[in-house]
């Protein structure tokens, strides 16, 4: 049996992912507990996983997040006072909790730092992207597309420092720690990576090709789930579209209305999640055929025939599980990423959300409804995320590589 700390950051996506994976560690054993930035825990809904907060200032995300230049630096700044704070206060819970491994979340450097700090081995988990440096491979939070030419290499090499610019005050906070719990040789996010390997929760088949064996794909973390009715279906032959921005982006009121304007010209049902973020006013202005807070995500989608996203990874690999062709409208994180990566593999089409117009929302979704290929390499990919063993392989993978001693990535991965 092992003690495992789970740290990441206050999202609600990446707390579910950690949950999911915290029941899998419980059931093969261990005992697995959450360990994130006061008010984090608020998001925490596990018997099984108890989630431990740090003292001190509210650590939880922006309710609207920015786009934009704006919003990347401020988002940035937001996250190295959250690494600031668990650096500084969960040393001493993590030894009351008497942790011995660490499950390190990407995007929370202080998992890492932690990790290293009090020498206990660790893995890191990409509950988005995985961030994990590669040549040919853009930086996550840009859409570009893959291309390992000589010309598309030195492209990444000059994204890659515009992004460490723009990680400034995160690389700042992680070379603070570093120089304080006295290690050598770490001075980025990408330094706190474990050297043993990444789960993540894509598969190969979706993300851009690689080189090397560190990332271990095992598709999305889910824990046990209550199946659910759809409330919208198709109906009289008229396809069903399933619109949502996620918990941060679910406020984009004139977005939801040129989708909805774009379904009526096309004569398709349209479904919106607005997570909670539109007035009840301005959700009834929406011609939609239904518009709410929350619906049931993997029941409508198992019913729809589009999937209009924000590219957060969650809502992708729904889709694509279902065999259901996205069109992606980024705003920022890794959803630049991951609407490159669905356009990529043909199972969707991405568009800017600046100056998005509805003759272009229209064009997209008639393409995405009229052309079965988008639809086929959805389903080709959604076998492989059926077949990737999610949470249960993630735990298995990670109670090996933390193993005493750590076990071989060939070793882990056979």
């Amino acid at each position: 049996m092992t003690r495992f700390a789970l740290v990441c950051p206050p999202f609600w996506s990446h707390v579910r992912a950690f949950e999911a994976l915290g029941e899998a560690l419980a059931a093969r054993g261990h005992e697995a507990t959450l360990v994130l930035n006061h008010g984090g825990a608020a998001l925490s809904r596990s018997v099984q996983v108890p989630a431990f907060e740090i003292a001190g200032e509210a650590g939880e995300a922006r309710r609207h997040a920015l786009a934009g230049r704006r919003g990347v630096l401020s988002t940035v700044r937001e996250a190295a006072r959250r690494t600031d704070a668990l650096c500084r206060l969960a040393p001493p819970l993590l030894r009351d909790l008497g942790a011995e491994a660490i499950l390190a979340d990407q995007m929370e450097p202080a998992g890492g730092l932690l990790a290293r700090h009090l020498e206990l081995p660790f893995v890191s988990v990409a509950s988005a992207l995985p961030a994990d440096p590669d040549p040919a491979i853009p930086p996550p939070y840009l859409g570009w597309p893959f291309d390992p030419s000589p010309q598309g290499l030195k492209r990444n090499r000059g994204g890659a420092l515009v992004a460490g610019i723009a990680m400034g005050a995160q690389n700042r906070a992680v070379r603070r720690w570093a120089d304080a719990f006295d290690l050598a040789g770490i001075a980025t996010l990408e330094d706190c990576f474990s050297p043993l390997g990444t789960i993540s929760q894509t598969v190969a088949s979706f993300d851009f090709p690689r080189e090397g064996g560190r990332i271990f794909a095992v598709g999305p973390f889910r824990g046990l789930e209550v199946e659910e009715a759809a409330p919208l279906r198709r109906e009289n032959g008229r396809p069903l579209v399933f619109a949502s921005f996620g918990t941060l982006q679910g406020h984009r009121l004139g977005l939801f209305r040129r989708i909805a304007a774009a379904c009526r010209r096309l004569g398709t049902r349209l479904a919106i999640a607005h997570c909670g973020l539109l007035t009840a006013a301005e959700a009834a202005s929406l011609d939609a055929d239904l518009v709410t807070d929350f619906l049931p995500q993997r029941a409508i989608l198992r019913e729809a025939d589009v999937c209009v996203t924000h590219g957060g990874l969650n809502t992708a690999m729904d889709a694509l599980e279902m065999g259901v062709p996205c069109l992606a409208i980024p705003f920022g994180f890794d959803q630049p990423g991951v609407a490159a990566r669905l356009a990529y593999r043909g199972a969707g089409l991405a568009l800017p959300h600046r100056g998005l117009t509805i003759s272009r929302v229209e064009t997209a979704l008639a393409r995405l409804l009229a052309d079965p290929g988008f639809a086929l390499a959805a389903r080709r990919i959604g076998a492989d995320i059926r077949s990737g063993g999610g949470c249960a392989r993630a735990a298995a993978i990670a109670e090996g590589l933390v193993g005493a001693p750590a076990r071989r990535l060939e070793e882990v991965r056979a």
